[in-house]
């Protein structure tokens, strides 16, 4: 199996190559429009800010490319965001595959009353361990509901028709996408133990 992982600006790319070895995968990073189009399984992994990296991706012709492919496409962190119709994050506009729009935790925090105690309660970015719920398609086979993975962002993608997972911090939203070939997580399967392995494997297995 041909797995490819889109390179551009991401910051976590060597992370999810070492998560594919640990489950005995490999992948090849690269930029080439015709390997993405002929691998079996493309991953657009993401760390960074979203209208720098659309406008590397455009820059590049990437973004037509990632919009046309007819295999499953995983989308992680950023790479999820990117993948949406629009983005708080300097007023975005996204490949628009999933419809959902990506805001920012910082409004939603400004709408609670007790200000103080979010302050103390919810830090942004959101780092650390939370919970995955009402979990949908075979990316989750095995994984139980209430597992926990590990999440690094201060966007997140608003709950909608595409969504199927789903996180509460400050608010209820998506912590996995999926739409026709394309699936997303908000969440670093490649830093979540177990839990990320399991969904890893289903990509590559089950997808």
């Amino acid at each position: 199996m041909e797995i490819a992982i889109v390179k551009y600006n991401a910051g976590n790319i060597q992370s999810v190559l070492y998560a594919l070895e640990r489950i005995g995968a490999t992948a090849v990073v690269t930029d080439d429009f015709e390997l993405l189009r002929k691998a079996d399984k493309v991953i657009f992994p993401g760390v960074g800010e979203a209208s720098s990296a659309m406008r590397y991706l455009r820059e590049r012709k990437l973004d037509q490319v990632l919009r046309d492919l007819q295999q499953p496409v995983l989308g992680i962190c950023l790479g999820m965001q990117l993948m949406c119709a629009y983005s708080e994050e300097n007023a975005t506009e996204c490949l628009g595959i999933f419809a959902e729009q990506v805001k920012s935790f910082h409004q939603q925090k400004n709408k609670l009353q007790a200000a103080e105690a979010a302050d103390t309660l919810y830090k942004i970015p959101q780092i650390g361990w939370n919970t995955i719920s009402s979990l949908k398609t075979p990316l989750f086979d095995t994984v139980s509901d209430n597992s926990y993975c590990y999440f690094v962002h201060g966007y997140y993608a608003a709950l909608g028709e595409d969504t199927i997972a789903t996180t509460d911090y400050l608010a209820p939203y998506s912590s996995a996408l999926h739409k026709k070939n394309y699936y997303g997580v908000q969440f670093h399967p490649e830093k979540s133990a177990r839990t990320g392995e399991q969904i890893l494997r289903n990509f590559i297995e089950k997808i």
